[in-house]
């Protein structure tokens, strides 16, 4: 069965670490070494991996995102959120991770965010591993 981690966003498009909540919810699974599949059921969202050092970079990429894709185009579907589903598709709605010593394998700058392009709203992020 999956997991479920729930997050309210509070921005039109925002970038949330979600890192230390997958690895509470590994660590509470017992699972030591597998594999972690993560999966965004939203058409306007999506989950990525990048540096969490600096939040400049996560700054960088919304900016460079908006301008690569702007909120007003020539778009034709009628809802108005065009730029969030062609987002949400250019970054992806799943990830699969390995996990080793009950955590997931990351490089030392790496967290796993979760990222809004339709916001605010709460949304969901499915989780389930593999592995013992």
């Amino acid at each position: 069965m999956a997991e479920i981690i729930e997050i309210k966003t509070s921005k039109k498009m925002e970038f949330i670490d979600i890192t230390d909540r997958l690895n509470a919810l590994i660590r509470s699974s017992g699972i030591k070494d597998g594999i972690c599949f993560i999966h965004v059921p939203h058409t306007t969202a999506a989950v990525t991996i990048n540096e969490n050092a600096d939040p400049d970079v996560t700054n960088d990429i919304i900016s460079a995102i908006n301008k690569l894709i702007p909120a007003s185009d020539s778009y034709a579907h009628t809802e108005g959120n065009s730029e969030a589903h062609i987002k949400s598709s250019l970054f992806g709605q799943t990830l699969n991770l390995m996990i080793e010593g009950s955590k997931l394998l990351l490089g030392i700058w790496q967290g796993v965010y979760f990222c809004e392009f339709d916001g605010p709203r709460t949304r969901k992020v499915y989780v389930k591993f593999l592995g013992n």
